[in-house]
């Protein structure tokens, strides 16, 4: 697959307004003796690179606007030996990140590159793990990465700088993948390394066209670096106020599974004026039953949220759900969750890839975050599937809602009653809102 001009060519300056980018200085003077390894002819190739493109090296680093926020900006730029990661890269890299770390400030990082640097063997190869470890330090550090995936994504660059940033934004048919075009499988179907195919099993988050770029840094930035304080309140009801409490629960059940009750989507437009949303499980999966993201209050400030849709909840789902709870947990952002689903998908499909462990992994995640985690049961409230993504303590629920160990049919079915009596067993599980209030179960009963 040839790469795309259209996808390489977006350098700091053309994601910051105007031309608010000032660049580190480097001088590292000539390359000389061909580098670490003597590769015949590296030091002359290196300076053709330079006067081609008007660089020294394969990255360019420096601080930014977007969106109103200053950050650092790492580029890779492509002509320059096939933006590959050599020493005097990762030094750059390094650096950049140092000064991010020392000025609290985002970093973005724009790849666009094949791997590591033949002209200089393991001594490139090893700078993938200074990379790896300035990225860890400054996550440590509690700042945002965000990478913008360009055409082409490949080899080490992909694997620490790309796939190590907390959100992965990426340009329209972009080559995106461990493995560069000339090192696959002679039989391998290139539509599998691409940024779309990497959106559909979970790798990156979104695909974002190159005008919209600047729009979409500058919105994530805000959210990333502006943070709720303490704990959210829980959104108002958005079912019909006039209606009376559920007189028992197969009315409640009734209600919360009526296809016009107010859905996560509904919660979520009345909730939030601005939202972007994190994609996949970053091990295969997208679960399109849990949304997950960042969303802008109306004082400015930013909530993450994670929220069921209604349906059965998949493990991609779930470890989707742990990610964004341990992201904003590690930037500082109070979490609201919305609990919806009937529970947990119960098929060998969702056996298979790993139902216990991604559920035990977000109640880990929900239990052990350090900012306030506000949950509200929207909907159906389907035993541990649901009770994974409820803050313990501080649960709330709507009227048309009901939370219960197990759902009434299955309870029947365990209890050996026949199906016509799954209705009086919903009565006698007491799940109503009001029940799960008298039980201490939820905090409150919220209001429209």
């Amino acid at each position: 697959m040839k790469s795309s001009p259209a996808t390489r060519a977006i350098a700091p300056r053309a994601v910051v307004a105007g031309d608010d980018f000032t660049e580190f200085p480097f001088d590292e003077g000539p390359l000389a003796d061909d580098g670490p390894l003597g590769w015949p002819g590296y030091s002359a190739a290196h300076a053709r690179a330079s006067a081609r493109t008007g660089e020294t090296e394969s990255v360019v680093c420096g601080t930014g606007g977007i969106g109103g926020v200053r950050a650092v900006l790492i580029s890779f730029e492509f002509g320059f030996l096939g933006g590959s990661l050599g020493e005097r890269t990762g030094a750059r890299v390094a650096a950049a990140h140092a000064r991010a770390r020392a000025r609290r400030l985002p970093v973005v990082v724009l790849p666009a590159t094949g791997g590591s640097r033949m002209h200089e063997g393991m001594r490139a190869l090893l700078q993938l793990q200074l990379l790896a470890g300035e990225s860890a330090l400054t996550r440590a550090a509690g700042l945002p990465q965000v990478a913008v995936l360009r055409d082409p994504t490949t080899g080490g660059g992909w694997a620490t700088l790309g796939a190590g940033s907390d959100v992965v934004l990426a340009l329209p048919g972009a080559q995106v993948g461990f493995a560069g075009s000339r090192v696959r499988p002679p039989d391998a179907d290139p539509a599998a390394y691409t940024a779309e195919a990497q959106l559909a099993h979970g790798h990156i988050d979104a695909i974002v066209a190159p005008d919209a770029l600047r729009d979409t840094l500058g919105r994530w930035l805000s959210l990333l670096t502006r943070p709720a304080e303490g704990p959210v309140a829980p959104p108002r009801a958005l079912g019909d106020p006039d209606t009376p409490p559920a007189a028992d629960g197969r009315e409640a059940v009734a209600r919360a599974r009526h296809a016009e009750r107010p859905r996560a989507a509904a919660y979520l437009d009345a909730h939030f004026s601005v939202l972007e949303e994190i994609s996949g499980d970053r091990a295969g999966g997208v679960d399109p039953g849990m949304r997950c993201g960042f969303g802008r209050l109306p004082d400015g400030r930013t909530v993450a949220y994670a929220a069921q849709c209604g349906t059965a909840t998949r493990p991609a789902g779930f470890r989707t759900a742990t990610r964004l709870v341990r992201l904003a947990d590690r930037l500082g952002i109070p979490v609201l969750t919305l609990v919806d689903t009937p529970g947990a998908a119960n098929d060998p499909a969702a056996e298979h890839a790993g139902a216990g462990p991604a559920i035990a992994d977000l109640f880990a995640a929900v239990a052990t975050a350090r900012v306030p985690v506000t949950s509200l049961l929207i909907g159906e409230g389907g035993s541990g599937g649901a009770l994974a993504l409820a803050a313990p303590g501080n649960l709330w629920a709507t009227p048309d809602s009901y939370f219960s160990v197990i759902a009434p049919e299955a309870a029947a079915s365990i209890l050996k009653r026949p199906p016509e009596e799954s209705a009086a067993t919903a009565d006698q599980l007491r799940l109503r809102p009001r029940d799960l209030l008298d039980l201490g179960v939820v905090r409150g009963i919220v209001e429209g």
